[in-house]
């Protein structure tokens, strides 16, 4: 029968007697396991224990010689060899008990070998000594006596051996010397078989705990060994080992495949020239791997750290971690640690502050980096008592660009002024994306004004040249505002702010150049804020009203029509002149709103006019592209009763620079109503006959400077009215001269061909009754509308 336990069950952790001594499996554990532990020990002693014992054999059989007769010795000695036989093939047998279980079979046999061996040295204190004196006696039981604290020592862990071996020869021992009448001596020999029993016991106790601990570690280590196993095959990370010369040890597999090298090639080579490539040759080692080094030189413990490594002629970032190995004197063994290639996620972290400060664009820096840069000068700035400077660009007609020839082209343009840009930078400034069309420079050290308009004009120049792109030759141009820091600001957020709002003035001025930052510009800001504030508000409180300018017939001077002009009175800022709030009402889109207004009041107006006279209305370009905007017409039309023909609608040349196509197709939806479309300001912008052979305007604006002109005899003036009257009448539209303010422009306007004419001459921007209450006559009296 087995005596085993399943393998799985721990070893016992509490040692009774009983239990060391094999009478009982007290307790928890697994006492099978322990038991052949106990017994694989015999084989290991048993040379030792037969030597020892023929030497006890040898010294009994010369204490008795001569005293017994030789042939009794000899048959004792043979019979102690047969026992001595007999217990060695037993032992032999259970040699490998520490893997495998022990049978209750082998345990008796090997018992009753043990039995056989103590009767035969129980013979020379039995048999034998009782033909000799007593102190022959005495001096075997000595013999024997050392022979019984052997065992003791030979076999610890199986103290029922000693325990019989001691119980049968103390046995004896005491039997004879009871027989002798020696008391004192069998009272000695009792007191020394305690003694040798208790310390089996303990001696056993000892060792079998040494056994458990010893068992203990070696499936700690086992255990160890799979999850450091487990966790190479399952990871990516690996193992590696350097003893106190720091080479490696140990080579894993996975360790050297990041190595890019086979285990053994490996194996004994100093870490550091693993892994750094050709700087072991030069001495140029990265810092991380000085760090690295100095972590080993001082025998200090890390934890991920980051070491760039060279492997193979390529550049990788591997994280290690390691931990000095002492041994359990206290001695300085090497390193051990885990490790893993991490370049991916480097590359991709790099990759991502890259993207976190500058634009993918243009691969200039973002408005973070401006903003880092932009303090970090600031600072230096206030520490030395220096200057610095933030200059704002904003690219001139680019939206045209864009709008007209596609994002992919505007893109590709980004790209080239990007390029031009750090064409211009000295290591003192650096350049960078805002966003959109608006780039940025700082200068760090602006301690001479000049430097500043320098760079301004120098990147004016630049970029105002011509570009190809896509066999398109583009001309745009850049207006810069700047600001000087600290003077104009001490936070980078302020500075920002006020070359912002020289950027304003700049492209007030109509684009292309360079303004600095100025005080006044703050107020004009602010002026700007309260009056959108006030815009805003303007519609609800009703604070808009139209007036009408009549237009009148250059010959008969008879009113054809009026146009409607947008008005506003606010209680706190007073009459707002339409120079300012109309370009901010575009900015902002309230435009649209404020022009379907309009309109809507415009068509309603004209149903008090007799059925001749039209009403023309400006729509702005938000109008004109928003996609409502033919509904809003048809809107005011129907609501108001007006038919089609009578409403005007007035646009400028500016329109067709954002989306000629969308705005041509507007244009066409109004025309297709019946709508007349008139052309405003014509010759002042970007003129282009393309549009007037694509669509027909009913009329032609010419713009108050050449009336102006031409009255003063300014032959540029006179010959641009020629041409546009002569253009216009022969594409069959009519033509509006505007501004007639004297009698004298009158009659030059007439000798040059226009039919229509509008201007203060013949009449002001009036209210709807003044309009109403010039068809009481019929004609306008010249003198009379001046007044």
């Amino acid at each position: 029968m087995n005596i085993r336990t399943p393998a799985s069950k721990a070893l016992p952790k509490e040692l009774p007697a009983l239990a060391v001594l094999g009478l009982s499996d007290s307790g928890d554990g697994d006492w099978g396991r322990l038991r052949g532990l106990q017994y694989s020990t015999l084989w290991r002693t048993a040379f030792t224990r037969i030597t020892t014992q023929a030497t006890a054999a040898l010294a009994v059989s010369l204490l008795l010689l001569g005293r017994v007769h030789p042939a009794a010795i000899a048959s004792w000695l043979l019979l102690l060899a047969l026992t001595h036989c007999h217990g060695y093939r037993i032992d032999r047998s259970l040699a490998d008990t520490d893997r495998r279980q022990v049978t209750r079979d082998e345990v008796k046999a090997q018992m009753l070998g043990s039995i056989g061996n103590s009767l035969a040295w129980a013979l020379p204190l039995c048999g034998l000594a009782l033909f000799v004196d007593s102190q022959t006696q005495v001096k075997v039981w000595t013999v024997l006596a050392m022979l019984m604290a052997a065992s003791v020592i030979l076999i610890p862990a199986v103290p029922m051996n000693t325990l019989v071996f001691s119980g049968i020869v103390g046995g004896a021992a005491v039997a004879a010397f009871v027989v002798r009448a020696s008391y004192d001596m069998a009272a000695i020999a009792i007191l020394f078989m305690g003694i040798i029993l208790l310390g089996a016991i303990e001696g056993a106790r000892r060792y079998l705990a040494a056994k458990i601990a010893e068992a203990g570690m070696a499936e700690k280590d086992e255990v160890v060994s799979l999850l450091l196993r487990e966790f190479e095959e399952g990871q990516a990370d690996w193992l590696w080992q350097i003893d106190t010369g720091r080479r490696v040890r140990s080579v894993s597999p996975r360790f050297a495949y990041a190595l890019d090298r086979d285990a053994a090639g490996a194996e004994g080579m100093p870490l550091i020239q693993l892994i750094s490539g050709p700087a072991w040759e030069t001495g140029q080692f990265p810092p991380s791997l000085h760090e690295l080094a100095e972590r080993l030189k001082r025998r200090e413990p890390f934890s991920n750290l980051l070491v760039r490594a060279m492997i193979d002629g390529q550049s990788r970032w591997w994280e290690l971690s390691g931990t000095p190995r002492i041994n359990e004197n206290g001695v300085f063994e090497g390193f051990r640690g885990v490790g893993s290639d991490v370049t991916e996620a480097r590359e991709n972290s790099d990759k991502i502050a890259w993207l976190a400060r500058y634009d993918t664009l243009t691969g200039l820096p973002n408005r973070m980096m401006l903003t880092e840069t932009m303090a970090g000068a600031l600072d230096y700035a206030d520490k030395w008592r220096t200057r610095c400077a933030f200059l704002m660009i904003d690219l001139d007609r680019f939206k045209a660009v864009n709008d007209t020839l596609g994002h992919h082209v505007g893109d590709q343009l980004l790209a080239r002024v990007s390029e031009r840009l750090k064409e211009q930078m000295s290591e003192n400034e650096l350049c960078g994306r805002l966003g959109g069309d608006e780039f940025a420079i700082v200068v760090r050290d602006a301690t001479d004004a000049k430097q500043i308009d320098q760079v301004a004009r120098r990147v004016i120049d630049r970029l105002s040249q011509p570009y190809e792109i896509d066999h398109h030759t583009l001309f745009i141009g850049a207006s810069i505002g700047s600001a000087m820091g600290p003077r104009d600001g001490s936070s980078v957020e302020t500075l920002m702010r006020n070359a912002d709002l020289a950027l304003y003035r700049s492209k007030d001025t109509g684009g292309n150049a360079h303004c600095t930052y100025e005080p006044a510009l703050h107020a004009h800001a602010e002026e700007r804020r309260k009056l959108e504030f006030a815009l805003r508000r303007a519609m609800d409180r009703k604070e808009f009203h139209v007036v009408y300018q009549p237009v009148v017939d250059a010959i008969s001077e008879a009113v054809l029509s009026f146009e409607a002009l947008l008005r506003w009175d606010n209680a706190e800022l007073g009459a707002v002149s339409p120079a300012k709030f109309v370009p901010l009402a575009e900015d902002t889109r309230l435009i649209v709103p404020i022009g379907e207004w309009v309109l809507r009041e415009a068509c309603r107006e004209a149903m008090n006019w007799p059925p001749h006279v039209r009403v023309a209305v400006n729509v702005s370009g938000e109008q004109l592209l928003d996609s409502n905007f033919a509904a809003s017409v048809v809107g005011a039309l129907s609501g108001s009763g007006l038919p089609a023909h009578r409403l005007e609608i007035e646009v400028t040349e500016s329109i067709f620079l954002r989306d000629a196509s969308q705005a041509r197709a507007a244009l066409e939806q109004i025309m297709s109503l019946g709508c007349a479309v008139a052309l405003d300001d014509f010759g002042t912008g970007y003129s282009s006959l393309g549009y007037l052979r694509k669509l027909r305007f009913s009329t032609i604006k010419v713009d108050r400077s050449f009336v102006q002109g031409a009255a003063t005899g300014n032959a540029e003036s006179l010959a641009i009215i020629r041409a546009v009257v002569a253009m216009a009448d022969s594409l069959g539209m009519s033509t509006t001269a505007e501004g007639a303010e004297t009698e004298k422009q009158v009659q030059v306007i007439r000798k040059l061909g226009c039919r229509k004419i509008q201007g203060y001459f013949f009449g002001r921007p009036m209210s709807p009754n003044d309009a109403q209450g010039l068809f009481r006559n019929q004609a306008l009296p010249a003198r009379q509308s001046v007044a």
